[in-house]
């Protein structure tokens, strides 16, 4: 199963006074069991087809032109530019980061798609690297200085040095 699937399950149409009407279609998109959606113009998939040309084979786009704006043409459209996002995603090993970002996907280039990312299942090596180190921060040594109004220190310094240094020494 891919780490990526999309589906465009709606659009709507815009009209405003200072562009001509136009329509968005809502992206859903589902990645390692997170889903968010995007929304974008048949526009932002043209310049996504021409960005893809120079670096993939992308599979054919639906026509930009489109004559009328009757539903049913709209949902082949829908329908076209659907099957368009997943055939990327299957005919691609590695997906393109312009790919990625245009679903609003954070990349991680050197992962494969057919990769879990981030998954404890992994058997390689590398991908069970942290990529920090844990950080433990004391103001002061709580050992070498304790304070002198905190008593409860005091004991819990005591009983650690008698555990460590002295096990066999019963407590008071």
């Amino acid at each position: 199963m891919n780490p990526v699937t999309v589906s465009i399950p709606s659009f709507r149409s815009e009209n405003n006074s200072v562009e001509k009407g136009y329509t968005v279609f809502k992206i859903d998109v589902l990645m390692n069991g997170r889903q968010h959606n995007v929304e974008k113009r048949y526009s932002e998939f043209h310049t996504l087809h021409k960005m893809l040309k120079k670096s993939i084979k992308p599979p054919e786009i639906p026509s930009k032109h489109v004559r009328n704006w009757v539903p049913k043409v709209l949902e082949q459209r829908r329908h076209g530019l659907e099957l368009y996002l997943q055939t990327i995603i299957m005919e691609n090993e590695v997906l393109p980061k312009i790919f990625l970002d245009f679903l609003n996907i954070r990349h991680f280039p050197s992962v494969p798609k057919t990769e879990s990312c981030g998954s404890f299942d992994t058997e390689s090596e590398e991908s069970s690297k942290l990529s920090h180190q844990p950080v433990m921060l004391f103001l002061r040594d709580p050992y070498l200085l304790p304070s002198t109004h905190d008593t409860f220190s005091d004991v819990v310094i005591e009983g650690v040095m008698h555990g460590v240094f002295y096990p066999d020494l019963q407590p008071r």
